[in-house]
């Protein structure tokens, strides 16, 4: 009877353990991302409503792994975010029959990149230049106001800082970690319409000249990549995969926040 108490006790105190924990989890995880959330200062305003050339969303691409493949990743040493290499997997058949009982075989894959470590985010708010707009109120006698008018269609390009094998997966794996990380409107083109508008008034005082400067801001993002050699490992009725020769190599990339506008205000 007293080794019944003890071990239903031990049963409680771990059950009690595990529900007061698991919130502190939980608020923690939210905190984190509550930090990385970038806050959008008060000169950056959202032209989505009102750019009259509508940006598609560049949606990082998501490939569901299939019950195959998730056992192969949850098996291996090294994640594998690349979803190339979860498509690839999808689509391989490895049957094992009496025959294949005993038989070792590895199947190279190639080498990849296999995931993106994020070291640093930031923001370039002034990253590229779009638009002025004037005010000559010089020779006026009462305050003049100036607003945002776009004067001709802008197309903004991000890019990745330097030269890397496979750089399409690389932005991809980027993109995807960066606009969870931020939260934000991210997309490696965007593009500003002419005649884009929006209501913000600058008020340019009498014997003065006001210039309205726009720019799109973009992420700078900095981190790692890390590449190995991919190998299907079969032995008897068990396949598993095998990462040879990890490296990590250094990688940054600039990526313009989509439908957003910094703007500078100058009196001369």
């Amino acid at each position: 009877m007293k080794r019944t108490i003890e071990l239903f006790s031990i049963f409680l105190a771990a059950f009690l353990l595990l529900i007061v924990s698991a919130p502190l989890v939980d608020a923690a995880k939210d905190k984190e991302k509550e930090e990385n959330k970038i806050t959008l200062p008060k000169n950056v305003l959202s032209i989505v409503k009102t750019n009259t050339f509508p940006n598609a969303a560049e949606e990082a691409t998501i490939v569901e792994p299939s019950e195959f493949t998730k056992k192969l990743l949850e098996d291996v040493n090294v994640p594998i975010e690349n979803p190339e290499i979860i498509k690839l997997l999808n689509e391989s058949q490895v049957k094992t029959t009496r025959l294949t009982l005993g038989f070792n075989a590895e199947i190279f894959l190639g080498r990849w990149p296999l995931y993106y470590e994020s070291e640093n985010t930031s923001v370039i708010w002034d990253y590229q230049l779009i638009n002025e707009n004037e005010l000559n109120n010089q020779k006026g006698n009462e305050v003049a106001e100036l607003h945002y008018l776009q004067h001709r269609d802008k197309e903004v390009q991000g890019a990745l800082m330097n030269k890397i094998k496979d750089p399409n997966m690389v932005k991809t794996m980027i993109l995807q970690k960066t606009k969870k990380k931020t939260q934000l409107p991210l997309a490696f083109t965007t593009r500003v319409g002419a005649n884009t508008k929006l209501n913000n008034y600058y008020h340019v005082p009498a014997k003065q000249y006001g210039v309205l400067q726009a720019y799109v801001p973009a992420i700078n993002e900095k981190g790692q990549i890390v590449y190995g050699d991919v190998y299907l490992h079969s032995k008897g009725s068990t396949v598993s995969l095998k990462i040879k020769n990890v490296t990590k190599h250094g990688i940054g990339a600039w990526i313009p926040i989509q439908d957003h506008v910094s703007f500078s205000f100058i009196l001369k």
